[in-house]
């Protein structure tokens, strides 16, 4: 079959001897692209890919920076609920709740203060066409903060007198 017809308008499929398949508004493919009939709205075949790739990157990293500052932002709240509000609630001590608070904070202030220093880590590496990978250290630590505070915020939850 080296034709088919699709709303009457013959189609190629790449044979030798096929007519010129339709594009829209009734053009065919004798006489170019978008881009060689001048038309508006074309993408020149001179687009930058790696320009593009690295715009996108800039992109991602500038989000990712935001990420950081939302989820130091909500470990903050999380300070002010487990280290004032709880205890409010609550009947005992209070201190074990501001302590874990308090932790809560510092967490959340590192948070946004790595946050920076990554975004500008990146923006550098991107700036000189290398990559910044997420250092492992960084990571661990991060993790390592998290569970220590889950764990503890789960002790204190279990055997706190009410």
């Amino acid at each position: 079959m080296d034709e088919q017809r699709l709303g009457g308008e013959p189609v190629a499929n790449g044979a030798a001897g096929t007519p010129p398949f339709k594009l829209g508004h009734g053009r065919d493919s004798t006489r170019g692209n978008a881009c060689e009939r001048g038309e508006s709205g074309c993408v020149s075949a001179e687009f930058d890919e790696a320009r593009d790739a690295t715009r996108r990157t800039r992109l991602a990293n500038e989000r990712t920076y935001l990420a950081w500052w939302r989820t130091g932002l909500t470990t903050l709240a999380v300070s002010v609920g487990a280290g004032r509000l709880v205890p409010e609630l609550s009947g005992g001590p209070k201190w074990p709740f501001e302590l874990i608070g308090v932790a809560f904070a510092i967490v959340g202030i590192a948070f946004v203060i790595y946050g920076y220093l990554r975004y500008r880590d990146v923006d550098e590496a991107l700036s000189r066409g290398e990559y910044a990978g997420l250092p492992g250290r960084g990571a661990v630590v991060f993790a390592g903060l998290g569970a220590v505070l889950g764990l503890a915020t789960v002790l204190l939850v279990l055997l706190h007198p009410s």
